[in-house]
Formats: C-alpha cells, structure tokens, sequence
C-alpha cells in the first residue's frame, strides 16, 4: 500500500513512517517543517519518498495524491499554545490544511483516510456522582482553581465526583482552541467521507510520549516538558496538585495503532462513514506520578507541585479502548514504567 503521510517527519509522523515501512507499506513524506515544531529541520526520512511542501497547498497536496493508496494525516499544530493569539494559526494548520488535503483526495480518489484525532474533544472525561450517576461538570471556575478546588464536583449536588474511563460515544466538548480544531477536523472527514465514498478512520490518541519528542517548546505535550527540564537539571514542575489523570501511550503504540487502522478498516469500517477509536493504554496515571517516574529514571531532581493551572486544561480525561481492540485488533504493547525508563535516557528533537 502506498501512503501519503502527512507531517511525516513529525514526532508522531516519522514513527508512523518506520512502522509502515516494517510492515511492508510504501510511505511518502509531506511536511512543511514548521519552524514551531522544527526550528531545526530534521534530515530527510531514511524511509520512502520525501516532499516538503504544506498541507494547504492544494497543487503540492494533489502531486503528491499521485499513485496514493491511503493517506495518514498528522499534519497539526499541537497542545495549547500560549494564548489565544494563537487561535488562527491553529484553524489554518488543523482545519484548513486538513480541508484542502481532503478536496484534493476527492479529485484524486485516494478514499481511504486515517486522521490523528485527541482525546481533547471530549472536554472533561467521564465522571458518576453517588446520587445523580452520570453527570458532565461544565468547566471548571477560575475561583475554585485558584482556591486550590481542582476537581470537579455534581452540578446537582456538589458531591465530589469519582472520574471513569471516557467511551467514544460521549458527547463532544472541547475547551479551548487546540480541542475545537481537532473536533473541527473530524467533521470535515466525515463530510468528505459522505460526499466522496470514503472511509475515514479518527485515532482519538491520549497522551502520547516517547523518543523524538520535541524539548523547549510551548507546543510539546507535558512528558516533553518535564523531560526537557530534567535534561536541563531542573525539577519537572507540575501543575495544579498533580492528581489530573491521564492514559499516557507510547508513540510506537500509536505508530502501529495507525498501521491497524490501514490494514484492518476496509473489514470494519462502512464506505461513507468516520469511525472514532480511543488509542490509549488503558493504564491511567496522574500527571504527578508520570513525573515521579521520568524523573526518578533519569535520576533528575524530584518534581515540584506547584498548584499553579490554566484555563482550559481539564482535570481528568481517560480513555477505554475497548472498540479498536474489539475491531483493529491493537492494543498498547508497551508497560507504563518501562516507556517512562526509555523516554528518560531517550534523545528528544532540537528545541526553539
């Protein structure tokens, strides 16, 4: 199969690359090295053909359609930014880019599409309060984070609530720029899905970490933030109280989640139609215990709870997986402790 990856020299993407490869697959690289996510350009990937070109460049997209099988789509600006300055530059990567890639997939009739979504459009995870059951707390108040009341409480009855693993089928709620683009972009795959006979595939990854991650950067995830700290000799700082639960997967994981979704879709998924998979460990963790564990195998300072937070960070967001182990047949192969041990000795990518 040949298939055009998209932001294929990426953190996520070049892992997607070394694995469709492994598995006999023909990758081509497009990426617009974006000085946020590559202030040094990477060498050229060692595996299949390479373009540089943006990903809202409908002739550069449409020449590179040629001969395409599938096209994974990574291209995104990640994370939240610094504030909301950065809002356009978010709509005209995420959405915009992915809008003229999939016009130029429906003039080319490339119909198979595997789309990086995020857990992030889920808003808050799933939450059960002990006398009203399921329950969806709005966002949180600037009074209670500042208060120090991090989690959120019933709606109802301001019981604190017990959080739980997020299926696919909850409702959509994204909190802050980064999360309505990447809600934005499955909406326009399963416009195009309908409108063009395809098939489209969205990998709601979580918390992806591993080699490669990019250091110093306010567009990283929070493992690179608190890797690139110990690699500097300073304690990872962690916000909040260090309780927020998250499903940390390692990106080789997601690497072969995305070749799953290739091979296994045209079985499982209808013509027409976007189906969403959880891609997650199912091993949840607190952002305090991530950090204990990075920083104790790299052999760094311990982490600082700073109590500090950010408007439109959720608390606590974690996924099941059940679906794409049911119908991919993937599931995460890597334990928690032992990619936290690798991505602490491993290398990250060159920083701003």
């Amino acid at each position: 199969m040949r298939v055009l990856v998209t932001g294929g020299a990426g953190f996520i993407g070049s892992h997607i690359v070394t694995a469709l490869t492994e598995h006999g697959h023909e990758p081509v690289v497009l990426d617009a090295l974006l000085p946020a996510a590559h202030p040094t350009p990477p060498p050229p990937p060692l595996d299949g053909e390479w373009i540089h070109a943006d990903v809202r460049d409908r002739e550069a997209v449409a020449a590179a359609l040629r001969g395409v099988d599938a096209v994974c789509h990574q291209a995104a600006m990640v994370g939240l930014g610094k504030d909301f300055a950065d809002a356009p530059a978010y709509v005209g990567c995420n959405d915009l880019g992915t809008a003229v890639l999939l016009a130029a997939m429906a003039e080319r009739g490339v119909r198979e599409l595997v789309l990086a979504g995020s857990m992030v459009v889920y808003g808050e995870g799933r939450y059960d309060c002990p006398r009203h059951g399921r329950v969806r707390p709005g966002p949180r108040a600037e009074a209670d984070l500042t208060a120090g009341r991090f989690d959120p409480r019933c709606p109802g009855c301001g019981t604190p609530l017990r959080p739980g693993l997020v299926e696919e089928d909850a409702p959509a709620d994204p909190r802050n720029v980064y999360a309505t683009t990447k809600l934005a972009q499955e909406h326009l795959a399963a416009a195009w899905a309908r409108s063009a006979g395809g098939r489209a595939v969205s990998l709601r990854y979580h918390n992806v970490y591993g080699p490669g991650m990019p250091r110093d950067t306010p567009y990283a995830g929070v493992a690179s933030f608190f890797r690139s700290a110990l690699a500097r000799g300073e304690a990872p700082t962690v916000f909040e109280d260090g309780g927020q639960r998250r499903d940390f997967i390692h990106v080789r994981d997601v690497a072969a989640a995305n070749v799953a979704a290739l091979e296994a879709a045209s079985e499982v998924v209808a013509p027409s139609t976007l189906t969403a998979y959880n891609t997650g460990s199912d091993d949840p963790h607190t952002v305090g215990e991530m950090a204990t564990a990075l920083a104790t195998a790299f052999g760094g300072p311990a982490p600082v709870v700073t109590g500090e937070y950010r408007l439109g960070d959720v608390r606590h967001i974690t996924a099941s997986s059940h679906r794409i182990r049911e119908q991919l047949g993937w599931h995460a192969a890597t334990p928690f402790t032992n990619g936290m041990t690798e991505f602490a000795h491993a290398p990250q990518r060159a920083g701003v």
